[in-house]
């Protein structure tokens, strides 16, 4: 037998999805270690005893090992990046600490905006002390102002010596026009320090704009010997245990690529986990005949959302964490600090849920790791929604009395509840906070969310689907099989993905006539960015997974004077007049989208300031799982859905990964192994042919959408 996997790394859990080619599948759940690696390790070690296979035999019967790391993001939220350098245009030393005019206040909430103990919180990704400067300059043009001498070079790298640095940044000015200068310093620095990770700004981050350039550039190489050393080690340890293909590695982006590319640019990693649930749902979505979905992976320390319009996710150019700019094509997620691992308190009189986490140790109070502080399992185990014999597919037991106790003495006593009352009150808190996440992806950005189906993922993600979808008024979620592991799944079957951006400057006249001679650059330029982006498709890991090859390109455009631009589909390959035009009123029609009807501005003019070609090459084989298991009656509980005081007694049913044409009414349970999907009352669940619970709730439901 040969196998597909997938694997994720969560703050709680490991994950790792695994499908035979006789159509057997399954999610197993492994807790997440320090190492990252160890987690990993352990689940692999799952999915051998499951197949019955020794690890050696499982590892080497292994056609793609897709992996989801959270690496990269952890050393750069707790500051554990390599020591770093950074070499700029004279003139240019301050650019990281001057950055924006919201530098300072980038990726905080609004309440931790309101503190002011969190302005300086981030310094910036280089200190000023290891900035160096170098007497070079080229215009915007690309013409060299200032020539780059040897003995600028020589002693540039007399200073890098001396700051015992791991990694250097090159970020000169206008390099994306000429980058000649950062490819002679890069040289220079690799002959000398053959041992440092040189990461160039045209390579990284091929846009105008020097601050995010460079802060771009700064992260990549402070993360460069910490993702090196990681999926080297990695490798090894899955290379000792038999596996003979390359792992690839899930980008944020939303495909896979080698562990090479990762090596030389880690910043494109950095919400890998995140993208993979939101292509799985994509993928699904688009069998089932959907192509607007809102994506939930309700984990155990986070809630991440993302959002599929007209089949394609809605994507960012933009991402800042530990308040450093990054600028690389990303999927839109939304993420809060609500999950599983969820902390409740009791402060100044006001019940609190997140964003602190219990993490996988001590985790929650009913694990009985040590854990004191009741969290959001505490309470859905309290309600009736979680069994105790019966958690993460069986390999764990949950103590409700130790919940119990833990929710009553912080939180029920302080707020003078019972236990029901209290618990009932966290979920609550913890719903409505997600629920106001929806409605900033949805209604913030011009979509209507009752136009959506909601595609629940994650271990919590089928239990809280119900109440989010009654908040926003949607009629229909989908909980797969796989959910509880859905980045997981995610990153073992989406398509391998390679982009090719370039930055293009041109302005157009809002009402005048294009012109055939600013057309043909930008198709050159266009075809040359294809034929890269094909050829990088086909290399490394893509040579064993010859599947369809399919090319998207997009423009950045923006009106004159505008700061931030929009990524509109490219007409024709821009290759007349006419199909430039096409794309103007594609932005326009964007532009009126999210801003509304009349905001669109045409007499201001246009700037198209980039382009950017993506190549996806689809995996060979579709996964059609071998769905065959009949729902097991497993008696009733009482669960509490509206009225903590009345818990509503609830039919019980167990399942792996359930045959089609199966129809179940809630008010019920559906439990999976890692997962527990709850109909509520007055909905009805239906299986599709793969598996797939399609859970339509009563039309009484849809008043929730205006509370």
């Amino acid at each position: 037998m040969r196998f597909r996997v997938g694997t994720d790394v969560g703050g709680t859990f490991t994950d790792l999805w695994v499908y035979g080619d006789d159509g057997r599948q399954a999610v197993l759940k492994a807790p997440s270690t320090a190492d990252i690696i160890g987690g990993i390790l352990r689940a692999v070690e799952l999915a051998a005893d499951h197949f019955e296979l020794s690890v050696e035999e499982f590892c080497a019967s292994i056609d793609r090992f897709g992996h989801g790391t959270t690496a990269g993001l952890n050393a750069l939220l707790t500051s554990s990046a390599a020591p770093t350098a950074l070499i700029t245009t004279a003139g240019f030393r301050d650019t990281l600490e001057i950055g924006r005019l919201k530098r300072q206040l980038a990726g905080l909430t609004e309440l931790e905006i309101g503190d002011y103990r969190n302005r300086g919180r981030w310094p910036a990704v280089v200190p000023r002390q290891l900035v160096f400067e170098i007497g070079e300059r080229v215009d915007s043009a690309g013409e060299v102002v200032v020539p780059l001498e040897r003995s600028e070079i020589d002693r540039v790298l007399d200073l890098v010596a001396a700051a015992e640095v791991e990694a250097v940044a090159v970020a000169t000015l206008w390099s994306v026009a000429n980058p000649e200068h950062e490819q002679r310093i890069a040289a220079a620095l690799r002959e000398r320090f053959p041992q440092l990770f040189v990461s160039l700004s045209h390579e990284v981050a091929p846009a105008v704009g020097e601050y995010a350039r460079m802060s771009t550039t700064a992260v990549n190489a402070a993360l460069g010997p910490v993702m090196s050393a990681y999926l080297r080690r990695l490798d090894e340890a899955l290379r000792q245990r038999g596996l003979a293909v390359p792992v690839v590695v899930m980008t944020s982006e939303g495909g896979v690529v080698s562990a090479d590319v990762v090596s030389d640019q880690p910043v494109s990693v950095l919400m890998s986990g995140p993208a993979a649930g939101v292509i799985a749902c994509r993928e699904i979505g688009h069998r089932l005949g959907h192509d607007k979905l809102l994506t939930v992976d309700v984990g155990g320390t986070s809630f991440d959302v993302g959002t599929v319009v007209k089949g394609e996710p809605l994507m960012r150019s933009r991402l800042t964490i530990g308040g450093a700019d990054i600028q690389r094509p990303a999927i839109d997620v939304g993420t809060i600090g609500a999950g599983g691992g969820s902390i409740a308190r009791v402060r100044d009189g006001a019940l609190t849920v997140g964003p602190f986490s219990a993490g996988a140790r001590p985790g929650p109070v009913c694990y009985g790791r040590g854990g004191t502080e009741p969290t959001a399992t505490d309470a859905d185990l309290v309600l009736g929604v979680l069994d105790e014999e019966d958690f993460a597919g069986g390999t764990m037991r949950l103590d409700r009395a130790a919940a119990a106790d833990a929710i009553e003495e912080r939180v029920a006593k302080p707020l003078g509840l019972g236990v029901l009352e209290a618990a009932w009150g966290i979920r609550q808190v913890l719903d409505s906070k997600m629920a106001d996440l929806l409605r900033s992806v949805t209604i913030e950005k011009g979509h209507d969310p009752r136009e959506f189906v909601l595609f629940a993922g994650g271990g919590q993600g089928p239990s809280h689907a119900w109440a989010l979808c009654r908040e926003l008024g949607i009629r229909t979620f989908v909980v797969t099989p796989t959910a509880t592991g859905q980045s997981a799944f995610g990153t073992g079957t989406c398509e391998l993905k390679r982009t090719v951006s370039r930055p293009h400057y041109l302005r157009l006249p809002g009402d005048g006539e294009i012109r055939a001679e600013d057309v043909a650059p930008l198709a050159e330029k266009l075809a040359a960015m294809t034929a890269e982006a094909e050829a990088a498709s086909t290399a490394g890991p893509a040579q064993g997974e010859r599947g369809e090859l399919t090319i998207r390109r997009t423009a950045a455009i923006r009106y004159r004077g505008q700061a931030h631009h929009l990524d509109v589909p490219v007409a024709e390959e821009l290759s007349s007049p006419a199909a430039l035009g096409k794309t103007l009123r594609c932005f326009e029609e964007q532009y009126e989208a999210l801003y509304g009807t009349g905001s669109a501005f045409r007499e201001a003019g246009f700037e198209l300031t980039g382009l950017r070609v993506l190549a996806s090459r689809r995996l060979d084989g579709q996964v059609r799982p071998a769905a065959r298991d009949e729902l097991e009656p497993h008696g009733t509980r009482g669960v509490v859905f509206d009225d903590p005081l009345k818990p509503v007694d609830c039919q019980v049913h167990r399942t792996a990964f359930p045959a089609p044409g199966q129809t179940v009414s809630g008010p019920c349970l559906v439990m999976f192994p890692g997962q527990t999907l709850v109909v509520p009352p007055g909905a009805v669940a239906r299986t599709d042919e793969l598996g797939d619970f399609v859970v339509t709730l009563d039309d009484t439901e849809d008043e929730g959408a205006s509370r």
